[in-house]
């Protein structure tokens, strides 16, 4: 660990290091490659600083949400990590989702990395990401987390669909949300939520997880198609930087459905949706058009041009969100099926156009936003 885990901002996540280690190892990085990775993520870090005191096992929720306590918080889990044999599951099964708000129901705080970053604790099996997702979770926990711990927000809705995608569609021509933002990349939850809670509960709820295999998987579909088929041909080839975790947490809910008690198999993916119509709404709503990615000529390129892009042939072969994000196409087409091509077109289309993020305030960049 090189630098803090988070910055002190909502979406600002300093040290994903081990999660593009990952990515690249999984994709088949040599370790040549995973050794400029490290040396080029390390640039982006910043230095420790002591948090004002410990944490406990008697006042560990008192501090949560403040991230001057991520670095108490990281040497906390790791002390009960070695009480517990280093049995880092025995820690997240007790730390993440026991008691009456369990931490494991605000995993899309910090734009999703707790979420993302647990996923590959298990994915790589590494005790090391699992303490460091628990001190994510724990620095960066907001009020998204009422949401789903409170059930009273959930309620039936006037218009129930199967379909996230033609939720979208319906909130991308909603005028309720018209002039609430003056550009993308605002982060201003509390507006959000200040003017237009009832209207984010109400897309929220909109959804009806009938067949959550099923419906996980139009999920899925719908992240990709936010991320490639929002993004207009032939136009800038800025890739929306928020966009692409909703692509990168629905791939991190997928390792953890099949390995987390089933009773929060649902709550984890509405979260994920709530994470979904939040980020859509800053981001302005784009339009989504799917025969952008259906009708995509790949002049021949297949699954192999795909992970050299992501791991040796290209000068974004060392950008942390590119690489995750080719990884969870890949990823879903293996899940899913090829479904004519879908997730191939939009992975060869997103390797082959993308020169960089976009999405954010003017004046901002990447390295402001990690």
């Amino acid at each position: 660990m090189y630098g803090p885990i988070l910055s002190p901002a909502w979406h600002a996540i300093v040290d994903i290091t081990g999660q593009l280690l990952g990515s690249a190892y999984l994709i088949g990085s040599e370790s040549a490659h995973l050794n400029d990775i490290y040396d080029e993520e390390s640039k982006h870090l910043e230095p420790w600083t002591d948090s004002p005191g410990e944490v406990s096992t008697y006042d560990w929720r008192d501090f949560l949400g403040n991230p001057k306590y991520q670095r108490a918080y990281l040497d906390f889990f790791e002390d009960e990590l070695v009480l517990n044999g280093y049995n880092w599951k025995k820690v997240l099964e007790q730390y993440l989702l026991q008691g009456k708000e369990p931490l494991i129901n605000n995993l899309i705080s910090g734009l999703g990395h707790p979420l993302i970053h647990l996923a590959y604790a298990y994915e790589l099996s590494s005790r090391e990401i699992a303490m460091e997702a628990l001190s994510m979770a724990a620095s960066s926990y907001d009020h998204l987390h009422k949401y789903l711990d409170d059930p009273s927000y959930t309620k039936p809705p006037p218009n129930k669909t199967q379909s996230p995608l033609e939720i979208l569609s319906r909130l991308q021509q909603d005028t309720r949300f018209d002039g609430l933002f003056a550009h993308q990349g605002s982060v201003d939850l509390a507006l959000l939520f200040g003017k237009h809670e009832a209207e984010v509960l109400e897309y929220w709820n909109a959804w009806r997880i009938a067949d959550p295999t099923k419906e996980f998987q139009a999920s899925q579909k719908a992240a990709l198609a936010l991320l490639v088929a929002s993004h207009k041909p032939g136009g800038k080839k800025l890739y929306d930087f928020f966009i692409v975790h909703i692509l990168t947490t629905s791939h991190a809910v997928r390792i953890l459905l099949p390995l987390l008690p089933a009773k929060f198999h649902v709550p984890l993916v509405r979260q994920w949706w709530l994470l979904t119509l939040v980020v859509y709404i800053l981001q302005l709503r784009p339009a989504i058009d799917l025969s952008s990615v259906t009708d995509y000529n790949r002049d021949g390129k297949d699954w192999a041009w795909v992970d050299r892009q992501a791991v040796a042939q290209s000068k974004h072969s060392l950008d942390s969100h590119y690489v995750k994000a080719l990884r969870a196409m890949k990823t879903a087409d293996e899940t899913w099926g090829p479904e004519g091509h879908f997730w191939l077109n939009a992975a060869v289309r997103f390797a082959a156009e993308f020169d960089g993020w976009g999405g954010f305030a003017s004046g901002a960049s990447r390295d402001a936003h990690l």
